[in-house]
């Protein structure tokens, strides 16, 4: 298909007239972005208010599902853990693979009781707010102080937002490489958070998986050597094997060594329990939106401008992953 222009005109007549064309559609796209990015500074501003801290918060229950190996409940407030009580009950169905060797209860109690006395600050969620805050900025940059009308200006602010809502997306939906993901780094977890005080060979971790509260229960003990793994053909202990001691549970992490509190450990056992949080769950589905609102805005005036953006294909698809 092609176009003609009547009465012809030369060829520079015609880039000219197209770049005349293009920037008087650039200045149209830029004023209507100006008209938008209130209701993207709206969906934030809705997403910094769920996480505000507002009392009484929002209360968790933690249980395991198909045991009685965890039973209790957290209260948040904004992003912080302000109380917390859990049962870790001894093997409640007389299961030797379900037991906790290593974390035996108090004498004359039926339980290990574990409390959250002093505030524990959850460092994704700090993270986020901290994001979302930085997200904020940039819209008021893009009206207020930079200058609306410059189409290259404009859109490095709309990859620097986008940008910024990807990854606080992805601190909800968490994993290892987020901040606060790695449960054996605990710098800042204070000695003084949980009541009684914690054994050496028990690690509990808070932190947030597809924008639930995720307890891990660890139970630690030295890592196998090599010399211990070459006296059995099973992999098993000769007190194992003689039913003097616990098989290990089989878990994710079973084989792996980590540096925990300066020493090698491994994990001997692990228990995991999640709660849905409401509010989490709904910054998460408005972050989905406002990201690919973002995305479509970074597409049109790529288009204008003539200009190619980096993993296009993968911002204009930000709402099916």
């Amino acid at each position: 298909m092609s176009a003609a222009i009547w009465p012809p005109i030369s060829h520079d007549d015609l880039v000219r007239k197209e770049e005349e064309s293009l920037a008087a559609e650039l200045e149209w796209l830029l004023d209507l972005l100006q008209e938008n990015l209130g209701s993207l500074k709206s969906g934030l501003q809705e997403c910094v208010a769920l996480l505000a801290p507002q009392e009484p918060g929002s209360t968790l229950v933690l249980s395991s599902l198909r045991s009685e190996n965890v039973k209790g409940f957290v209260t948040r407030v904004g992003t912080r853990i302000v109380k917390g009580k859990a049962l870790i009950l001894p093997n409640a169905p007389k299961d030797i693979q379900l037991r906790l060797p290593t974390l035996p209860p108090p004498r004359s109690l039926p339980s290990y009781p574990l409390r959250i006395q002093n505030p524990l600050v959850l460092p994704q969620l700090s993270h986020l707010f901290t994001l979302l805050n930085r997200a904020l900025d940039i819209i008021d940059i893009s009206t207020w102080t930079g200058d609306p009308r410059n189409g290259s200006f404009i859109a490095g602010q709309l990859k620097l937002l986008f940008d910024g809502i990807e990854e606080a997306r992805q601190t909800l939906k968490g994993g290892e490489d987020v901040i606060g993901g790695k449960w054996w780094e605990v710098d800042g977890v204070d000695d003084d958070t949980f009541a009684p005080p914690l054994p050496p060979p028990f690690s509990p971790h808070l932190s947030i998986s597809d924008a639930a509260l995720v307890l891990h229960i660890r139970t630690l003990g030295p890592p196998t050597t090599q010399a211990e793994k070459s006296l059995s053909l099973t992999g098993l202990s000769i007190r194992t094997r003689l039913g003097l001691a616990a098989r290990p549970q089989l878990h994710d992490e079973l084989d792996q060594v980590f540096k925990y509190k300066g020493e090698e450990v491994s994990v001997k056992e692990k228990v995991r329990v999640e709660s849905q949080d409401p509010s989490l769950m709904a910054v998460m589905a408005k972050l989905s939106a406002l990201g690919h609102s973002v995305a479509s805005w970074r597409f049109r005036v790529g288009v204008v401008m003539g200009e190619e953006i980096d993993g296009n294909e993968r911002d204009m698809n930000y709402h099916r992953v």
